[in-house]
C-alpha cells in the first residue's frame, strides 16, 4: 500500500492550497484517513480526520479554516487550507488506516509534502 500526497508549496499569509493524497496497493478497504503536519523542532501533531462516514475532526488551530475531505471511490483525501498563517509551515503527512486484500489492517503514510506560508 503507498499514500502519495500533492499540493504543498509555498503562499503566501492568508493564502489558501489543497492536498490531496491518493492511496494505492492492495487495499480492501480504508477506515479513517487524515493529516498530520510536523514544524522543525516539534513533534508531529494531528491536522484533521475523517472517518468512512464523513465525520471529522480538526485540531483546534485550524478549525474554521481547514476543511477535510475523501472521494471514498478515488481512495484519496484531501485537505483544503484557507487563511494560512506563517505558523502552518511544516511537512504535512497524509495517514490512512487501511484493511489489505489479505486482511491485515495497520496504518500506512505518505512521503510529507512541504508547506509554507510566508511573505
Amino acid at each position: 500500500v503507498q499514500l502519495q500526497a500533492y499540493g504543498g508549496g509555498l503562499v503566501q499569509p492568508g493564502g489558501s492550497l489543497r492536498l490531496s493524497c491518493a492511496a494505492s496497493g492492495s487495499i480492501f478497504s480504508i477506515n479513517a484517513m487524515g493529516w498530520y503536519r510536523q514544524a522543525p523542532g516539534k513533534q508531529r501533531e494531528l491536522v484533521a480526520r475523517i472517518t468512512t462516514g464523513g465525520t471529522t475532526n480538526y485540531a483546534d488551530s485550524v478549525k474554521g479554516r481547514f476543511t477535510i475531505s475523501r472521494d471514498n471511490a478515488k481512495s484519496t483525501v484531501y485537505l483544503q487550507m484557507n487563511s494560512l498563517k506563517p505558523e502552518d509551515t511544516a511537512v504535512y503527512y497524509c495517514n490512512a488506516e487501511v484493511i489489505t486484500t489479505t486482511g491485515l489492517v495497520d496504518d500506512y503514510w505518505g512521503h510529507g509534502t512541504l508547506v509554507t506560508v510566508s511573505s
